[in-house]
């Protein structure tokens, strides 16, 4: 039985434990980003009035908790040598794990990444591959090593991506399909020897983390759309308009084309303010319909109003610098 410790945040690395659980694996010890992120006492308040899913998930399988600060410490160090573990998996985390500590298991420390590597390598593939409108993503599992997710691949699945994909709906697929990649990977690295295989660099893409969430109508309809879905549920794309700042919903997206006699993209087509959407034209001449807040919470009550004073059709919206 393969002595495993894992690492991690989030569905991805309750997903772990439960492909690991499901290879008949022995967890010896988990370690939640929590505990990296939050101070003890404030974790520990956190944990009974506010738990988090990986808490929840550890506690119900009775799992041995690790608690240290980082995993580059000495005492994560001497934990990991007593726990002595075949392995060591990685699903999201924080910190650049140093070579002295993913040297430590008998077998390998092996990370699982949320994309088709060596492409998409960065902290939220489920982002890019969205907004560059891939039809395909996936998920790896590779060697950890020196470099940002440039370890050797040990096994890889696709997972497609469909139109009305946001960045949640994806992940959700995303680590359902880790969980069976990596119940299938542990069982074969019990019975077999698998041989790694390196990444191909002329292959390589890295995207950091997202930073311009403005849509822009200059572009199609199209891409505004695609980055509408893939912030969700992150943050909010957003536009500008006078000196207001209006957050857009995935929800209710839809584009159609254009019958107006509009022409000037940016331009204000239609509006429904009681429920909240407006209809913009984009380049491609064609008009994106979406659902709208106004970006400030203490002013969201107000965006009806906002909308049927303001936003008036033959209003033209253009990105600000």
């Amino acid at each position: 039985m393969l002595r495993v410790v894992i690492l991690g945040y989030g569905t991805m690395f309750t997903n772990l434990i439960a492909g690991a659980l499901d290879a008949n694996c022995e967890i010896v010890g988990v370690l939640r980003y929590e505990h990296i992120k939050y101070p003890p006492l404030l974790r520990k308040i956190k944990d009974i009035f506010c738990p988090s899913i990986e808490y929840n998930y550890i506690k119900s399988y009775r799992l041995p908790e690790i608690e240290v600060r980082s995993v580059n410490t000495e005492l994560f160090k001497k934990k990991l040598l007593t726990l002595n573990p075949d392995i060591i998996l990685v699903g999201s985390w924080g910190e650049k794990i140093k070579k002295e500590i993913y040297d430590i298991p008998k077998i390998a420390s092996i990370n699982a990444h949320p994309s088709l590597l060596p492409k998409y390598r960065g902290p939220n593939p489920y982002f890019w591959v969205i907004k560059n409108r891939e039809d395909i993503s996936g998920v790896t599992f590779h060697l950890i090593d020196s470099g940002y997710d440039t370890g050797a691949i040990l096994a890889q699945e696709e997972v497609k991506i469909y139109p009305s994909d946001t960045g949640k709906s994806l992940k959700d697929r995303t680590v359902l399909t880790a969980r069976g990649v990596v119940c299938d990977l542990l069982k074969a690295l019990r019975e077999d020897i698998i041989i790694p295989l390196q990444q191909r660099e002329d292959k390589a893409s890295y995207y950091s983390h997202p930073k311009n969430l403005e849509l822009d109508f200059s572009e199609t309809a199209e891409n505004n759309h695609a980055l509408i879905r893939a912030i969700y549920p992150w943050s909010e794309a957003y536009f500008r308009h006078k000196n207001c700042y209006i957050a857009v919903s995935p929800e209710g997206l839809s584009i159609s084309e254009n019958v107006t006699e509009y022409i000037e993209h940016g331009t204000i087509t239609k509006i429904d303010y009681k429920n909240c959407k407006i209809s913009v034209l984009c380049a491609d001449n064609k008009i994106l319909t979406m659902q709208i807040k106004l970006y400030s919470k203490w002013d969201r009550p107000f965006t009806r109003n906002y909308i049927k004073q303001e936003l008036v059709p033959g209003t033209v919206i253009s990105k600000q610098d």
